[in-house]
């Protein structure tokens, strides 16, 4: 049901793998860094609806789409927050939940910095589609010390009718690592 354009977003079996692994409660305060279409910050804000949810992006394409998929699901408890991060992030309250689905290159600073604004039991997803970020993950969620740390790796194909039968067709596997602070 997504407005999607050119923008990639997080398949739906993959959004739900995701938000469970944050453990989301109603009244969560949510950065979404690297929000892209906004799939994420939308579910994110129908699951924590006494919360809200800052969707940080950089791309202009990007922060339209979201807009109009706030408007779509009329999630008014998302605020779109243009800018690169960590610096976008510098003004905005501190979090009880964070995904991470984009970093431009930035990841550790990135991390370094949700770290110092998370507080005790605060939870941190990141998805991860290369092998690069995968590994950068698992080493800065080591060196910080997070908890519960969980790496799954989701794998999805979707059906496509062939005329006379159906075949598989596999998507990217995605890498959703997720840990707390102790």
């Amino acid at each position: 049901m997504f407005v999607r354009g050119q923008v990639p977003m997080t398949k739906a079996e993959v959004r739900a793998v995701t938000l469970a692994k944050a453990r989301l409660l109603d009244s969560h305060l949510i950065w979404d860094i690297g929000a892209g279409t906004g799939s994420i910050s939308v579910e994110a804000a129908l699951k924590a609806p006494d919360g809200e949810v800052f969707a940080v992006e950089k791309d202009d394409r990007a922060l339209e789409l979201i807009q109009k998929n706030i408007e779509l699901f009329e999630t008014a408890n998302v605020r779109v927050c243009p800018g690169t991060a960590p610096e976008a992030l510098m003004w905005l309250p501190a979090p009880d939940r964070v995904f991470i689905g984009g970093s431009g290159g930035r990841f550790k600073e990135i991390l370094e910095y949700v770290y110092s604004r998370l507080p005790r039991g605060g939870r941190v997803v990141v998805n991860a589609v290369v092998l690069e970020t995968l590994a950068v993950a698992v080493e800065m969620f080591k060196l910080l010390n997070f908890s519960d740390i969980d790496i799954a790796q989701v794998s999805v194909a979707k059906a496509v009718d062939m005329g006379r039968v159906h075949m598989f067709r596999s998507h990217n596997p995605v890498y959703v690592i997720s840990g707390q602070k102790q």
